[in-house]
């Protein structure tokens, strides 16, 4: 049986007590793959790269979680970016009702934590 853990997904805001962190879309993957997932807590924007190419962000995950059937329990969006938000929300849903991914995920288009940024 694989060990249970909440996942938050973001570049810059504190990992919230709980939960673990993934910084990029590719330690999203792995934890969605290797464990069991009770809480996602999708950020849109992941930030960039040296060159200052944009990195891939909640929204390229989300794409990937609907077309691999990958599974969290309940699915929540503290992104700040309206337009992310709404395009990561409503692909999660419409990939509920074509089957793509369980009809028993709980999707929120609202965080369940508060957003912190440390000091660093």
């Amino acid at each position: 049986m694989r060990e249970k853990i909440n996942l938050y997904v973001d570049d810059l805001r504190d990992c919230p007590e709980g939960f673990v962190i993934a910084r990029t879309v590719d330690h999203a993957i792995y934890y969605l793959e290797n464990f069991k997932v009770e809480i996602l807590s999708l950020d849109h924007d992941l930030g960039s790269d040296e060159q200052g190419n944009l990195l891939p962000t909640g929204y390229d995950l989300v794409k990937y979680i609907c077309e691999n059937g990958l599974r969290a329990e309940s699915i929540y969006i503290h992104t700040d970016n309206s337009v992310g938000r709404g395009n990561m929300y409503h692909t999660l849903l419409g990939a509920q009702k074509r089957g793509f991914i369980d009809n028993d995920i709980k999707i929120y288009y609202y965080s369940i934590t508060q957003n912190k940024y440390s000091e660093k």
